[in-house]
């Protein structure tokens, strides 16, 4: 005699008369799948509770920093999360369990009992919109995907390709003529390079800005030495204004000193000459410029008198004062004469 299956609720659940050893056996499968499950979320939030403790220290070291607050959120919001999921899959399984151990039939209202394949032409079910986005299929609708196409009894289906592919595909394709036309055909964007180029000189831009607003801020402890054109173009022009009576206009010096050669007589470095022209000499002539000149004008003067060095000008005055090589003044660091 052929068995007869009876429709239940869930329609891929079938049962036999005589399944009752199968029963105990999907019964114990369940009981173990739900146990091992409990253990995977178990050392999951472990590992979370874990990064939230690192988190956590790292935050108390460094109070106000809101990216680690927003961390430690979404944290948070992931282990609440994660407890939501836990708990409705285990109300899933606990229903399969109990349904599993005392299926629920479905009578007709006629009282028939129901071969498989009428009960399936009855709960046939229509593709949801997401199935037809992912290009999902059933296992009852294979019959209507076979193609005419068969080997070693393997049938071919027809499965194209899912939209969702074809969107990103084709969508990446559109997104890369766009780039092309914005960046390199028409040029409305500006390129790595360019762009680049327009931080520099922005950067260089905000410098200056930055620099006027500190330049009263150098003194003979911070004064660096500087090649830059426009901070000896800048001590040329204080040099030309207030030193050549005494230095001449070529720093061959005059009744002050040979400023062209290796000897220096209150030092060779740029933090000396800083601090002789700031403070003078007062016992040889020499005034003090501290009033008359800003910071910015005297680190000028100092870095202009530097690039002097080894020019020879005709008529220089004999050496004075200690021998300083040209390798002991190259040693300082070169940098912005303007630095605070």
């Amino acid at each position: 005699m052929k068995p007869t299956y009876t429709a239940y609720t869930n329609r891929h659940e079938l049962v036999k008369p005589s399944m009752s050893r199968n029963s105990r056996t999907s019964r114990i499968n369940v009981q173990f799948q739900l146990k091992y499950l409990l253990f995977f979320f178990a050392l999951l939030l472990g590992q979370v509770a874990f990064a939230q403790e690192n988190v956590s220290n790292t935050i108390s070291s460094n109070n106000g920093n809101i990216f680690l607050n927003v961390v430690i959120s979404v944290f948070i919001i992931a282990s609440l999360l994660l407890l939501w999921v836990a708990y409705t899959l285990l109300n899933t399984f606990k229903v399969l369990a109990k349904e599993l151990q005392n299926p629920t039939p479905l009578i007709p209202k006629d009282g028939k009992i129901l071969e498989y394949n009428e009960w399936e032409q009855h709960h046939k079910e229509k593709a949801s919109t997401w199935d037809k986005l992912l290009g999902l299929h059933s296992l009852a609708d294979e019959k209507d995907l076979a193609l005419n196409h068969s080997y070693d009894g393997i049938d071919e289906l027809n499965n194209p390709i899912p939209r969702w592919f074809n969107f990103l595909f084709y969508g990446t394709i559109a997104i890369g003529i766009v780039y092309l036309s914005y960046y390199h055909f028409f040029k409305i964007g500006k390129l790595q390079d360019d762009e680049y180029k327009a931080e520099i000189v922005a950067a260089e831009l905000s410098k200056e800005e930055y620099l006027k607003k500190t330049a009263g801020l150098i003194d003979e402890n911070n004064v660096k030495k500087s090649q830059k054109t426009s901070t000896i173009a800048g001590g040329k022009s204080v040099f030309s204004q207030n030193c050549v009576p005494c230095h001449g206009e070529l720093g061959q010096g005059t009744v002050g000193p040979n400023l062209t050669d290796e000897y220096w007589i209150h030092g060779g470095k740029i933090n000396n000459i800083f601090k002789t022209i700031k403070y003078g000499v007062p016992e040889k002539g020499m005034i003090s410029w501290e009033k008359q000149l800003s910071p910015k004008q005297i680190a000028d003067v100092a870095n202009f008198i530097l690039s002097l060095q080894g020019s020879s000008p005709a008529g220089a005055k004999m050496p004075q004062g200690n021998k300083e090589t040209a390798e002991i003044i190259s040693s300082e660091t070169v940098s912005s004469s303007t630095a605070p």
